[in-house]
């Protein structure tokens, strides 16, 4: 069984406007939203053998407050160019080099791509991931490369505005 948690940034600042995409940090919530969303995953004792991320800081941020509720050091955090703005077809590729051995797996990247890519998995569609939301589903297969073509269960779908979390 292969579990996916898809993790959107954290809000992420605009202050300075002509900054690198790839470097604009997290803003006050978004530095909020992070753990307590970490935290929150961490309360459905969901274990997650692999933390990989978007090169980009606000991407690697969140990433690492997510690790940080689970004891995970952020140097164990991997970190795939493929999920910088990736499309579902990038998805699939980072999915399928992923190592078999590790059963659930948390990807943190960016929309308009992760939404487009949850909405590939299930019947389940969200018209938008917010910012720090996590989608979750599960696969019965036992290696990462069956993971597109297997029927696919929706866990979860959760966000730091959530009423009912």
């Amino acid at each position: 069984m292969k579990t996916l948690l898809l993790v959107r940034h954290a809000k992420s600042s605009w202050d300075n406007i002509g900054q690198d995409d790839r470097e604009r940090p997290l803003n006050e919530r978004g530095k909020k939203d992070a753990p307590e969303m970490g935290k929150r995953l961490k309360d459905k004792k969901l274990e997650i053998d692999l933390f990989v991320s978007s090169p980009a800081k606000r991407a690697f941020r969140t990433a690492r407050a997510f690790a940080e509720a689970y004891d995970v050091k952020k140097e164990n955090i991997e970190i795939v160019e493929d999920l910088y703005h990736a499309s579902s077809a990038n998805f699939y590729k980072v999915l399928s080099s992923l190592p078999s051995k590790n059963d659930a797996v948390a990807l943190f990247s960016h929309n308009p791509g992760i939404t487009e890519f949850v909405n590939t998995l299930t019947s389940v569609q969200v018209d938008n991931m917010p910012t720090g939301a996590v989608f979750a589903v599960s696969a019965d297969v036992t290696e990462w490369n069956l993971f597109k073509g297997a029927e696919k269960k929706f866990l979860f779908f959760d966000y730091p505005k959530n009423p009912i979390a």
